[in-house]
């Protein structure tokens, strides 16, 4: 019911999104809702409250209690998932899109629509524009009939920007129960916000350019210096797409990885973006992409709240291939599915850089313990690296952290045989799944697919990463009857590295009393909360601004909008709104913040004396090769090959298994190999899955 009732709202918002560029719309339901809810405490902006606000937040809030449900039910319907999820396996299949990269055929449907609705909002928009311009129209205003339809086109591009930016948070709220409905994860969504952001800056732009050009053909180009005062602001926008620009310059991929420090904060500029966006139109108008930044503002001040606090870090294990896994103290009661990701800060380094990692602990197999490996490729990565290897390594690593952030739940196990394919440090997300795996053999007793490991690796150094694919915790008997094969692959090397270089060190962290583990932000039932948070802080936002307008702007406009300053009123909304969320939010995040430190101490009771070593490390007071370390059932199951590269077509080819999952992690160029292989409609049997990564 809470579902059916969800796609009901859900469809009736995009339904009122189709409608808004007709004259129904503008002429008859919209001066209807407003005569309905034009009062004393909300004035023009009850209509917009009402129809475009209101039902995000009501998915979203609904959405919460919705998940909380099904994440105590999803063990009871794995069957019917798995039989529904069969039917759209056609759907799913990769297709390969040139400046789009691997997008699956739902995803391409749902793109193809969405350009629809762009096109239909934009052509009906200016064919009812371009309706009521006539020569005479146009003499009336002192123009020619091409500049009154230019200036008419410019201002449809503005409106077809803000559709889209109505979307353009949604992607990065990375809590967001909106995306979690749809089986979406904020690190998988991120391509859909480049993707938005592209066009909304195409659109800006062309908005900005035609306007500009009509000014000047209209000889108004004072009008770019203009900033009324209950009217739209001309500077104001200027100021927002300056902005936009300078975020815009900085993501294109060249620049964004050879200068990553200059995207990251260039991009701190959305909140000159957004602020200036609502001082140029007006909070009344802004209330239709107000939605999807509320959302991103209650996430990111919880973000906030989070990283004030140290975590405990426990011990980090150094690998020769300038690798590191970090592991910290976390609570029973945390969990998180696997390919789960965290954003690290380590102020000894920086105190604004965060970083995301793949999460290679399984919550359940390592219920006080939550790991990440960090690959030493980036100038921070390096930096901490060298720290933590150095002869005088420290013995504390003050570390704040946001998450964890993932997918509610995965459903590897509908599959016979599970393929991974990973290329250099694309095996941390692998490493996540196969612990999971272990737990649901050894513990759950589950039927569990076969595993098939393809890595690909420059150096045979890098083959220690495979070290991490057992957890400390356990005897590697525990683990001897899962079904596991791995085919490691060196690339650049002929022969077995000779020996007596580097060995695995672990160094074990001094916690601070200070420390806390690694817990959930608002307790186990977070679910609920973010619904409360979401529901409590978008009322009391209500209440303020319901008091403010009767009692101190109405008795000045009486609803008129052009007495009162459209600025001083947006600023006001938006006060109002940073006050709520933080009123409900903090609220929340001090009460799980108190059951989370009854939980903590219990914690730091249990803990006993720090070891000195790893004892099931395959390298634990060793340097030997592979074929000799002590888990003889895994090196049993390993065969190496140097100087070459993997036939992927030749080995998922062969499998013959009724399902095969095939999962790739890697270079782009690895991904659509394995895309094209799955899609070529030659192995049907192939089910191609792309797994993001950070390290």
């Amino acid at each position: 019911m809470i579902m059916a009732l969800l796609v009901v709202v859900s469809a009736g918002y995009i339904f009122i999104w189709i409608m808004v560029p007709t004259n129904t719309f503008k002429q008859n339901w919209l001066l209807k809702i407003r005569a309905e809810s034009n009062t004393t405490y909300f004035g023009s902006q009850g209509a917009n409250f009402l129809v475009f606000t209101f039902p995000v937040l009501f998915v979203a809030a609904l959405g919460c209690v919705f998940l909380h449900l099904g994440k105590k039910r999803s063990n009871e319907h794995d069957s019917k998932r798995r039989d529904g999820k069969n039917r759209i396996v056609a759907w799913k299949r990769p297709v390969i899109i040139k400046g789009l990269g691997i997008v699956s055929r739902i995803e391409l449907a749902f793109l193809v629509m969405f350009i629809a609705l762009l096109v239909w909002f934009y052509t009906v928009y200016v064919r009812n524009g371009f309706a009521s311009i006539t020569p005479k129209s146009a003499a009336k205003s002192g123009m020619k009939v091409w500049q009154a339809k230019l200036g008419s086109a410019a201002l449809r591009l503005g409106l077809l920007g803000n559709l889209c930016l109505t979307f353009l948070f949604f992607p990065v709220t990375r809590g967001s129960s909106v995306l979690q409905l749809f089986g979406l994860t904020s690190e998988a969504s991120i391509k859909y916000h480049i993707w938005l952001g592209h066009i909304v800056m195409t659109l800006f732009t062309a908005h900005g350019v035609c306007y500009i050009i009509f000014w000047a053909a209209t000889h108004q180009i004072s009008e770019m210096t203009k900033w009324a005062k209950a009217d739209i602001s001309n500077v104001a926008g200027e100021i927002a797409l300056v902005a936009g620009l300078a975020m815009w310059a900085t993501t294109f991929p060249r620049i964004r990885r050879k200068m990553f420090e200059l995207f990251f904060y260039t991009h701190h500029l959305y909140i000159i973006f957004v602020l200036f966006f609502v001082l140029h139109v007006g909070i009344a108008f802004a209330c239709l992409m107000l939605p999807g930044f509320y959302l991103f503002m209650i996430d990111r001040y919880l973000r906030f709240l989070q990283s004030r606090q140290n975590v405990r870090s426990v011990s980090a294990r150094i690998l020769p291939c300038e690798t590191v896994e970090l592991s910290f103290s976390k609570t029973k009661g945390l969990s998180y599915a696997p390919t789960s990701i965290l954003f690290l800060n380590v102020p000894s380094i920086s105190k604004l850089q965060w970083h995301p990692f793949t999460i290679t602990s399984s919550s359940n197999l390592e219920p006080e313990k939550l790991s990440v490996i960090i690959k030493g490729d980036g100038s921070w990565t390096k930096k901490l690296h060298e720290m933590l290897s150095s002869p005088s390594s420290v013995d504390h690593l003050d570390v704040s952290i946001e998450g964890p952030y993932g997918p509610t739940s995965t459903d590897f196990l509908r599959h016979e045989l599970l393929v991974m394919v990973s290329g250099g440090s694309g095996i941390t997300p692998f490493i996540s799944i196969i612990r999971e795996l272990m737990y649901a053999s050894d513990t759950l007793k589950c039927k569990t697919p076969s595993i098939l490991l393809i890595p690909s690796f420059k150096n045979s150094s890098d083959l220690t990463m495979l070290d991490l694919l057992l957890p400390i915790v356990g005897s590697p008997a525990e683990f001897s009857n899962f079904a596991l094969q791995i085919e490691a692959y060196v690339t650049r090397e002929k022969q077995p590295a000779p020996e007596g270089k580097k060995s695995l060190r672990t160094v074990w962290f001094k916690p601070k009393p200070s420390d806390s583990p690694v817990a959930p932000i608002l307790g186990k039932n977070s679910w609920l909360w973010l619904g409360a948070i979401i529901s409590a802080s978008f009322i009391i936002y209500l209440i303020f601004m319901g008091i403010l307008t009767r009692f101190y702007i109405y008795p000045i406009d009486h609803n008129t909008n052009d007495v009162y300053s459209w600025s001083s009123r947006a600023v006001l909304n938006i006060l109002f709104m940073c006050i709520s969320i933080i009123i409900a939010a903090t609220a929340a995040f001090l009460w799980n913040k108190k059951q989370n430190a009854m939980e903590n101490k219990q914690i730091q009771n249990l803990e006993g004396a720090t070891p000195v070593a790893s004892p099931n490390s395959w390298f634990y007071n060793a340097d030997r090769e592979l074929e000799s370390l002590p888990q003889q059932s895994l090196v049993l199951s390993t065969n190496l090959h140097y100087g070459e590269r993997p036939d992927l077509k030749k080995i998922l080819f062969e499998r013959k298994e009724s399902s095969v999952g095939v999962l790739v992690c890697g270079p782009k160029k690895m991904r659509h190999e394995v895309a094209n292989i799955c899609s070529s409609g030659l192995g049907a049997n192939l089910h191609f899955e792309s797994i993001s990564f950070s390290w």
